[in-house]
């Protein structure tokens, strides 16, 4: 009997493959070349339909292959496939291979895909794909599929406050000009945001207007996707202490003699927050570089070998939103650590993970 494998691809509209443009057709044969040439088929036996606009079947070998085509590869996008695909599964009342196929599958979305228990191919090469007979695993192709220039995001430096504030408050339906006042950002700004994150499934609207997150998981994971936390100044040093817990103490002890606004984030602030795992770094957001000239008074040297210390210089002060002490520290909120950790060395995923299993469970009633 035929097995049937579910494939979703995700457009490559606006996507430039090998530096040209690729129509959905040209995408749906390079899926095609790269399952035969795993599958070891013969590309002259592979089986293509004829309207590539419609959910179509197309045969490889012994298996047989539904296609959806998507425009975006993102992790919203993701998480709206594989729920798509689950509910036609449980719809049709059958056991199909669920497999997502994008131009370049990211870190993030290969998160997803493995929480969602879902195989994945890009047209780049990659692949994680298991199934009855059949497993393919492979890694470190390069992504083919740059875009020239920079798209716009709702996760830029400003932008983000938006995320932020709903994700410190998810079960909390709120109205532009809430998230606006909140977020100190003006109203126009917000409303061009807030429709990004709508488009893209991220949020929903009530009847009254106000929004809100349906999931939270995914809205973080698009964030931490689009995230690049070495964008920010980063000031990399040396304290001679006996132990990070001293610098991190020594450290805020001093900034707060001389009223400068400051908050932990990164492995120290997940530690202080978590009591796991021990870290090496300590990182503090400061809110001016005119601050660092009084780190010297407590044996700061820049360096970068051997750094124990970051001063981080954020390119938006919203990273300071929904600061709190811990332990006497002020700490950046845990969603903030959350993301910020993704650019931390050490244990920093593990440390990620535990903050995401305490403290970001996302009562409704929040």
């Amino acid at each position: 009997m035929t097995k049937l494998y579910y494939l979703t691809f995700l457009s490559t509209i606006g996507i430039k493959f090998s530096m040209q443009p690729v129509s959905e057709e040209e995408a749906l044969k390079k899926t095609a070349d790269l399952l035969a040439d795993w599958l070891k088929v013969s590309k002259a036996k592979v089986r293509l339909p004829r309207n590539y606009a419609e959910h179509k079947t197309f045969g490889i070998g012994n298996h047989a292959f539904v296609i959806q085509f998507k425009a975006t590869s993102s992790s919203a996008q993701l998480y709206s496939i594989v729920r798509s695909l689950k509910e036609r599964k449980i719809r049709q009342n059958k056991n199909p291979i669920l497999i997502i196929a994008v131009p370049f599958m990211g870190e993030a979305g290969i998160d997803i895909c493995r929480k969602e228990g879902v195989s994945w191919l890009d047209l780049s090469g990659n692949a994680d794909i298991s199934a009855p007979g059949l497993r393919i695993l492979i890694k470190g192709q390069p992504n083919l599929f740059k875009s020239a220039g920079r798209p716009s995001s709702p996760f830029a430096p400003k932008s983000a406050r938006i995320a932020r504030l709903l994700l410190m408050h998810p079960g909390r339906p709120m109205s532009q000009r809430e998230i606006a006042t909140e977020s100190k950002i003006d109203e126009g700004f917000t409303s061009r945001i807030v429709a990004h994150l709508e488009a893209d499934g991220l949020i929903t609207r009530k009847n009254d207007g106000r929004v809100r997150v349906p999931n939270p998981d995914f809205l973080l994971d698009a964030w931490r996707e689009a995230y690049h936390f070495q964008k920010n100044l980063i000031i990399k040093g040396h304290m001679a202490e006996r132990s990070s817990d001293q610098v991190l103490r020594k450290l805020s002890v001093l900034f707060k003699k001389n009223e400068v606004r400051h908050a932990a984030t990164g492995l120290s602030a997940a530690w202080l927050y978590t009591r796991f795992a021990g870290f090496r770094t300590v990182t503090f957001y400061l809110d001016s570089f005119d601050s660092l000239d009084i780190l010297t008074s407590v044996g700061f040297r820049q360096e970068q070998p051997g750094a124990n210390v970051w001063i981080v210089i954020p390119k938006d002060e919203g990273v300071f939103q929904g600061s709190k002490e811990v332990e006497g520290i002020p700490c950046v909120h845990p969603v903030q650590v959350y993301i910020d950790l993704s650019g931390h060395p050490e244990r920093a995923k593990e440390a990620a993970d535990q903050i995401r299993h305490e403290l970001l469970k996302w009562n409704q009633n929040a």
